[in-house]
């Protein structure tokens, strides 16, 4: 201040000096905190549906700890496992500029945690807030394994919204009474889907409509009159979800941490990976209201259809009371799924500009397909893949992204193809005469020239079955421009392209039998995987990673690997 006040001249001035110094300190932009979180990973006995079992968590917690940061914040997650499985943890929807040695999946981005190791995932949260959340990133660990990402906006940013009375998270998962990575191995052998769980849960807590689920049920008490901020997030395993509240209206305010257009619904669809916020004005008879979830799927597939309940209790109304189910949408729904996804539009105001590529560098188009493979060990001799334009990946032993930056040879290949090998009616009659996939000795991975604008239209196929299929795409958000039903018309399609205020996401579903345009900026140097969020078919090879290459300059080159790196 002294400083400041020598500027100031004679003492005359004092007055006018401090009040200038003040206003300077107001309005200084806050320094940005360090956040340090310690996640340990231990098996915790937990009991379910009248089924204990030990069961992978993190702090002996499940669902496991919120993360809580403010945009601009530095994060630093120390993980030190102590349980029996190889580990790493992924921050879903953090996009890791720079830095993808903090994005964490398995022989991706690094070699997972070794039991008795520790590795600390240290990070920025830039530009983003919001709903986001964490997960196991190997084999089908992230069952148990996840937890809430909250991100406030930057300090003295409001909501473009109404202010809510309080706040909270919702996280929808899935519960198998048998261990699952023991179900997953047998499914493995057998070359057969494991079984499907045996309920959903609200917060860990499938509700009182199962057995022995009594005292296993989560409930948000709240107060007439007031507005809350709901922050959903599907954290299940292989189910697209419907979400309800009896009695009351929704307004989507937000998915995977992007502020949307207001709107108002009854009903919600959330994939796998992907996040809602929704606003909820306790505005009805105090009464207490069954929250409820259960699974949307639109082709003959086996699923758990089972309904998982949490409870919306006004205030002063005793437990007796028996709550009421809202009326979700049948479970086979597609006009609603479609038409409810037509609704989400980016805001697009000034200070949340939908900055959408409108010049395209590269095209790729992607075909879904699933398949089967030989397999003399199988029990009928062949074994369920999943494929990219016809190309099952195949899990490297030495992360990528390892051996991209020390240029290590004979990890991958960066030859895959940007469209099918062969054109063909793809959502036609079902095509079952050849259902081979190509599988090589090594990953074959698309390389994208940096800061280069790409559009990728996925395209589902009738090869084996038709099936909704949620895309996540590590260390990026991207705009969905266009979706439809049926074949992908370059012309037709492309045309009807919204590049105003398309949503932006990180996780995206493909409509069964159709197609999904997406666009983003590759302008996040590093190697980032790309897969379906249904764990069965990333399991089966329905993946793929994209090399961004370095910008010019080190400030748009992957940063240096942190010294406590995990080894394979």
């Amino acid at each position: 201040m002294a400083g400041l006040c020598s500027l100031c001249g004679t003492s005359r001035h004092v007055y006018k000096c401090l009040v200038f110094v003040f206003l300077a300190i107001q309005f200084l932009p806050s320094e940005a905190a360090v956040k340090k979180y310690q996640f340990d990973i231990q098996v915790k006995n937990v009991s379910r549906l009248c089924h204990a079992k030990p069961i992978v968590t993190v702090n002996g917690m499940y669902p496991g700890p919120t993360i809580y940061a403010r945009e601009g914040d530095r994060v630093m997650v120390k993980v030190t496992n102590h349980a029996q499985y190889k580990m790493s943890i992924h921050w879903h929807g953090l996009k890791q500029y720079r830095n993808g040695w903090a994005d964490g999946p398995a022989y991706i981005t690094q070699c997972p945690i070794q039991t008795g190791n520790s590795y600390t995932y240290d990070f920025n949260v830039t530009g983003q807030r919001g709903t986001l959340w964490w997960h196991a990133h190997i084999s089908w660990l992230r069952a148990t394994v996840y937890g809430a990402i909250v991100i406030m906006p930057i300090e003295g940013t409001p909501y473009p919204f109404p202010q809510p009375h309080m706040e909270a998270n919702l996280i929808l998962g899935e519960w198998w009474n048998a261990d699952v990575e023991t179900l997953l191995k047998q499914g493995d052998q057998k070359g057969l889907p494991p079984n499907i769980s045996d309920a959903h849960t609200i917060n860990g807590k499938p509700g009182p409509l199962f057995t022995c689920s009594e005292k296993n049920t989560y409930a948000l008490e709240v107060e007439q009159g007031k507005t809350y901020l709901l922050r959903i997030i599907n954290a299940a395993l292989n189910d697209e979800l419907f979400f309800g509240i009896a009695g009351h209206s929704m307004t989507v305010v937000e998915i995977d941490a992007v502020y949307v257009k207001p709107f108002t619904t009854k009903s919600i669809l959330i994939a796998p990976g992907q996040t809602t916020n929704v606003l909820v004005r306790a505005n009805q008879t105090p009464n207490r209201y069954f929250m409820a979830t259960r699974t949307f799927m639109d082709v003959p597939i086996p699923v758990d259809n089972k309904t998982a309940t949490a409870i919306f209790q006004y205030k002063g109304v005793p437990n007796t009371i028996i709550p009421s189910l809202p009326q979700l949408p049948s479970p086979n729904d597609t006009s609603f799924a479609l038409s409810y996804n037509r609704k989400l539009r980016s805001l697009n105001t000034p200070q949340f500009p939908a900055k959408v590529p409108l010049k395209v560098d590269r095209k790729l188009f992607f075909t879904i397909g699933l398949g089967v493979n030989p397999c003399p060990t199988c029990v009928n001799g062949t074994r369920f893949t999943a494929s990219l334009n016809n190309i099952t990946f195949v899990m490297p032993k030495t992360a990528l992204l390892q051996a991209h930056y020390f240029n290590m040879s004979g990890v991958f290949r960066t030859d895959f193809p940007d469209k099918p090998p062969t054109s063909f009616n793809y959502t036609g009659a079902p095509l079952t005469a050849n259902l081979r996939t190509v599988q090589s000795t090594m990953p074959r991975i698309s390389k994208i020239a940096f800061n280069s604008t790409v559009e990728l239209v996925l395209q589902d196929t009738n090869l084996l079955s038709v099936e909704s299929h949620p895309f996540h795409l590590h260390g990026y958000n991207f705009f969905v421009v266009g979706t439809g039903v049926g074949n992908f018309d370059p012309i037709k399609d492309a045309a009807k392209f919204n590049l105003v205020d398309p949503p932006e996401r990180n996780t995206v579903g493909v409509p069964t039998g159709g197609w999904t345009a997406i666009r983003f900026r590759a302008d996040n140097p590093g190697v980032w995987f790309m897969h379906c969020h249904l764990e069965l078919h990333t399991g089966w090879g329905l993946k793929i990673a994209f090399m961004v290459e370095d910008g010019p300059g080190p400030e748009y080159s992957v940063l240096p690997p942190p010294k406590d790196l995990p080894h394979c």
